[in-house]
């Protein structure tokens, strides 16, 4: 496999619990300078996923969706935690916030980067991991829950520290 091609993962996680299983087990295994780019539907369990985050890094204060605020900074744990959600930003309104302040350590302690609704991002850093979480069900299939089930792709890009893929193989 050429190391220009993205490593991939994909999963069904079947309810909140195996979301937030595979939340810490990245929070515990990613290091500073890791990024990473969630997308996906709304309500689809990323503010889940990255709150998860913080539990594996250590991290014991609450952790909010930073929809108004933009980013949220957390240095509790292990390694800081910086959450970003770009909901309510258009693609040339990204560049206010800086984000890439936050992957190049510039200004701020390195720690994780954590971008919600980054396909709002006008430009992308080179080492990241894209997760992307869609809500899933089979035909005739109803959802009772939107926690219920969701389907998960992971996608590394580069070198993402802490990250090895093979640590999820076998995780659900």
């Amino acid at each position: 496999m050429s190391q220009n091609l993205p490593q991939i993962w994909r999963s069904h996680l079947p309810s909140l619990e195996a979301t937030e299983t595979l939340g810490k087990k990245l929070g515990q295994a990613l290091q500073p300078g890791a990024v990473i780019l969630l997308s996906g539907d709304l309500g689809a369990g990323k503010t889940t996923l990255v709150k998860a985050i913080a539990q594996g890094l250590g991290i014991g204060d609450p952790v909010n969706s930073p929809t108004f605020v933009l980013v949220n900074e957390y240095f509790s744990g292990r390694s800081p935690l910086y959450h970003f959600d770009l909901y309510r930003l258009e693609p040339a309104g990204v560049a206010g916030v800086d984000p890439e302040m936050y992957w190049e350590g510039l200004e701020v302690e390195p720690g994780i980067v954590a971008i919600e609704w980054a396909e709002r991002m006008p430009y992308l850093p080179g080492d990241r991991l894209e997760i992307r979480l869609n809500f899933s069900a089979t035909s005739g299939t109803v959802i009772e829950s939107p926690l219920s089930g969701r389907d998960i792709c992971i996608q590394q890009f580069g070198t993402v520290p802490g990250w090895n893929i093979a640590d999820l193989n076998g995780l659900f």
